[in-house]
């Protein structure tokens, strides 16, 4: 993308940002409540790496900037306990994992949870969402990529790996002893 963008270019990336969002809540909810059976696992990939997508794509985008320098009020953002207790349910066999916060400036593992980290980024998303169906894409646009930097990005990119490790040990037959739990192929 060019450096200055104009509103139309500022449209189309909303509108495709949205999209992916709200694939992506829609695939977290349906996870959660137990609707992808035995393909848990692949399915939180498969979202993942969309909406990681999507993040890619606003990186590569010139900074977005409110042009007052503020974000309007969007009310209160909606609770997603509900779907984090249903995915700790679901992913209880592979929810907690080790990974490097930041591997330039950290050495030490921190522990997450996965049904953690994926709330996590749908609170993040779900925030711009609502500025978006308030017909305000470039709020939208700016908290995305703001908290995209920030926080979700971070969190989306320790699931991603995560969830791959858990595909990769179960389908390439990792050797007993591995750090992919046995447990994992029943989640795959």
């Amino acid at each position: 993308m060019s450096d200055a963008n104009s509103p139309q270019d500022w449209n189309a990336l909303a509108e495709r940002v949205a999209c992916h969002v709200e694939n992506y809540l829609s695939g977290l909810e349906a996870v959660a409540r137990g609707d992808a059976g035995p393909r848990t696992v692949p399915l939180l990939l498969l979202e993942v790496s969309q909406v990681i997508l999507a993040g890619a794509q606003l990186g590569a985008s010139a900074d977005v900037i409110l042009p007052d320098n503020w974000e309007p009020e969007v009310g209160e953002d909606p609770d997603l306990d509900t779907v984090r207790v249903g995915l700790s349910e679901r992913l209880i066999a592979v929810d907690e994992y080790v990974e490097v916060f930041d591997p330039y400036k950290d050495g030490e593992a921190t522990s997450y949870r996965l049904s953690d980290d994926l709330v996590d980024v749908a609170s993040d998303l779900v925030h711009g969402l609502r500025h978006y169906q308030q017909d305000r894409p470039l709020e939208a646009l700016w908290w995305w990529q703001y908290s995209y930097f920030n926080h979700w990005g971070n969190h989306a990119g320790a699931a991603l790996r995560a969830l791959h490790a858990v595909i990769a040990g179960a389908r390439l037959d990792v050797a007993e002893g591995s750090d992919v739990p046995e447990e994992a192929a029943a989640v795959t």
